[in-house]
Formats: structure tokens, C-alpha cells, sequence
């Protein structure tokens, strides 16, 4: 009888595994750029105007993208007015945000040691320089490499206005 059970219980032991090998498995999966800024209340200005520019979609596409992301910080520090002007004018907006992103996953090791010239989404060329911590144009960035699902995001501390 004592072997009966043991049989029974490892057969029923045996049947559990082989179930919960087939369960479904829980992945973690990075977020998305936008979703990763709008987790992040630093990035709640930047959020909106890229809401209002019409770019959400854009950049929860599957990219690879790179954003220099500017903070509510370096958004403040524009002239006053700005900001609300450039809500107003979405097209003027989204000249500026897509200034702010290049095609493809750049990480700051891959900028280590370099200075460059590059092209943004917005056309206009950015200057990396990535010779001592990475800026791009005037301004620094303050966290690199913040990984999403579809690029990588930088902060940066200074909005970036495109030539004129």
C-alpha cells in the first residue's frame, strides 16, 4: 500500500512540473520611450509637448531612436513664455523636439572619446562631444542610458534650439 501512494504522489508530482513548464511565462519587457519619459515627473513638460507636436506615436514606434531628453528644469529656464508659445504652435514644436532625437540606439560608451557632428530627426545637425562626460550642443547630459524598448534616452540639463 506505502509504495502505491509513493507511486501516486511522484506521478502527481511529475504531472505539476510538466504543467508549470507549460504555463505561461511572465517577460519583463523595457518600456517604450514615451512611456518610460511619462513614468518619470522630471520629463512631465517634454511629455506634453511632444503630446501636443503630435510625435507620441512617432516614438512609441518601433525606432531605434536616441532622445536628449530635457528635464522641467531646462524647460524653465527658457525665456518665460516660451514654453506656452510653443504649445500654441505645434509645428514650430515638433521642429524643436525632433532636434532632440537621432535615428538609431547611441549609448554614452559609444560616444566615449568622440566628438561629432550628427544628424537629427529634425534634419539640422547636433555637436557630440564625448570627451569628457558626453554634451551635445551646450548642453550636458545628466543620466545616460536610460534603455527603452525602442532606444535609449539621455537626459540633459538645457532645452536645444535648432540653427535658425
Amino acid at each position: 500500500m506505502k509504495r502505491r501512494n509513493i507511486l501516486a504522489f511522484a506521478g502527481a508530482s511529475v504531472l505539476a512540473i510538466g504543467l508549470a513548464a507549460c504555463a505561461p511565462q511572465t517577460v519583463s519587457v523595457p518600456a517604450d520611450i514615451v512611456d518610460i519619459l511619462a513614468a518619470n515627473p522630471q520629463f512631465s513638460t517634454l511629455v506634453t509637448a511632444a503630446t501636443a507636436a503630435g510625435l507620441v506615436d512617432t516614438l512609441k514606434s518601433a525606432g531605434p531612436f536616441t532622445v536628449f531628453a530635457p528635464t522641467d528644469a531646462a524647460f524653465a529656464a527658457l525665456p518665460a513664455g516660451t514654453v506656452e508659445g510653443l504649445l500654441a504652435d505645434p509645428a514650430a514644436l515638433a521642429a524643436i523636439l525632433t532636434y532632440h532625437v537621432i535615428p538609431g540606439a547611441v549609448t554614452s560608451d559609444q560616444l566615449a572619446g568622440q566628438r561629432l557632428n550628427v544628424a537629427t530627426v529634425n534634419g539640422a545637425n547636433v555637436h557630440v562631444n564625448g570627451t569628457n562626460g558626453v554634451r551635445v550642443n551646450n548642453a550636458t547630459v545628466t543620466q545616460a542610458d536610460i534603455i527603452a524598448a525602442n532606444g535609449v534616452v539621455h537626459r540633459i540639463d538645457t532645452v536645444l534650439l535648432p540653427p535658425s
